[in-house]
């Protein structure tokens, strides 16, 4: 069902339309969680590390595919915010068929230089083989992952929050099984992870699509819309683009920082790979959440009430921090347990490295969490150079830091990085924020 976000008491509206997508990552992080969670347990603590290792290089393509999600999303929900349902229609064909060239350019470059990735970040001998395999594997599902992130971010634009989380409930819960059947027993070790997370999440793929034709389809419209607009393209580029180089940079940030984190050999990289998949956790859900307000946010300047913009600030803020209160407690109460989740010991370096790593990082979820609404909101409005300076600025910080607190504290040192540079981050963004055009808007209803 459409949503307009434009009425109503804007924490109420915000929590009924956030709620389902931060169930919606929740489920999407199981399908990392879940190939992790398989190989630890059921291969070994070699495969855990390099289905980590792969992950970092992942995040490059989910970079792109969540850059067009954001173009597509922002300029939908500003055409919906009008009622501009023609353009709208043209919007989201185009958006579709910018994404099939893009993943297929994507595709090839992952097949021709995943395994230069893998040498550039120091991949040790011992994981090679299966973070290439793993690699080999996931490329092939770039179309997959693309569209579906386009077709969530189609209605997240219409207001619906609540269908793309039925699908990824189904598919994530799938995965879980195929995973453990491909795995312990097929005994097809990380190829069976990569194989499952490759089926359920093509399975999620086409139902998106028939489903947002669908929806598309009961909109009448006096004139049939157009398939493809050079003009909406390049609106939906100037968000996008903007976003695919700031997640990119973000991910090639953190394939610096895992080529930092291999030095320290397979123990430390497989406690990092477990623990970043749950911090992942919560950064992606306050992530998706601002995904959520960044929608709010450009359906209400479509619709010219700006005071509603600071509205959702206040309200986003509320809403991220009672989330993080439970991850927080969490990890910092029980944060060896759930390492032990991937682990076959409860004792050791690795598990010692992950526990390590909660401890530091998760109190700052809070710090992490206003920025990641402020961006939400800067992101709606269209004003990306400032989201990128406060993205980049962090960024840049924790690899600098990294290299050089990992000489004298070792492994820690790179972990002490990430709450310094989401301090300085959070402080640009949210200064950002209250200088937008939104500063003196008052209420007019």
């Amino acid at each position: 069902m459409n949503k307009d976000l434009t009425v109503g008491d804007p924490q109420k509206v915000l929590w009924r339309f956030c709620l389902p997508l931060f169930g919606s990552v929740i489920f999407q992080q199981l399908y990392n969680i879940a190939d992790s969670f398989v190989v630890g347990k059921f291969v070994g603590e070699n495969a855990l590390a390099a289905v980590g290792n792969s992950y970092e290089i992942t995040l490059i393509f989910i970079a792109f595919a969540f850059g067009c999600n954001i173009g597509c999303s922002v300029i939908v929900s500003r055409l919906f915010g009008t009622k501009e349902y023609g353009e709208m229609k043209t919007a989201v064909y185009t958006s579709l068929i910018a994404t099939g060239v893009l993943a297929g350019v994507l595709m090839i470059f992952g097949m021709i230089c995943s395994g230069t990735l893998l040498q550039l970040i120091h991949t040790p001998e011992e994981v090679f083989a299966d973070s290439m395999l793993y690699l080999d594997i996931y490329v092939w599902g770039l179309p997959f992952l693309f569209f579906y992130n386009v077709c969530t971010g189609i209605f997240s634009a219409l207001g619906d929050s609540r269908t793309p989380f039925i699908f990824l409930a189904i598919s994530s819960l799938s995965n879980i099984a195929v995973d453990i059947l491909f795995v312990k027993g097929f005994g097809m070790g990380v190829a069976g992870v990569a194989w499952a997370t490759f089926l359920c999440q093509g399975i999620s793929c086409v139902l998106a699509i028939v489903f947002v034709l669908k929806r598309l389809a009961g909109m009448h419209l006096e004139q049939k819309a157009a398939i493809f607009s050079w003009n909406l393209l390049g609106k939906i580029a100037v968000i996008a683009i903007p976003s695919i180089l700031q997640q990119s940079f973000v991910s090639v940030g953190n394939i610096i920082l895992q080529s930092v984190i291999n030095g320290f050999g397979p123990s430390v990289m497989a406690g990092y790979s477990a623990a970043v998949k749950l911090n992942n956790l919560v950064i992606t859900s306050m992530t998706t959440l601002g995904n959520g307000i960044s929608n709010f946010t450009s359906q209400n300047i479509g619709a010219k009430k700006l005071y509603r913009v600071k509205q959702g600030f206040r309200a986003g803020w509320k809403i991220v921090w009672m989330l993080c209160v439970p991850f927080v407690l969490l990890y910092l109460t029980a944060g060896r347990y759930l390492v032990y989740l991937f682990m076959e010991d409860m004792a050791g370096t690795a598990i010692e490295t992950g526990v390590k790593f909660l401890r530091i990082v998760s109190p700052f979820y809070f710090v992490i969490s206003i920025k990641l609404v402020a961006d939400g909101i800067l992101r709606g409005s269209g004003l990306m150079g400032r989201f990128m300076v406060s993205t980049f600025t962090d960024l840049v910080l924790r690899v600098v830091l990294a290299f050089l607190l990992s000489v004298p504290f070792g492994a820690t040192g790179i972990w002490y990085s990430w709450p310094i540079g989401w301090i300085l981050g959070m402080l640009l963004s949210v200064l950002f924020y209250r200088n937008g055009p939104w500063k003196t808007a008052e209420a007019t209803e």
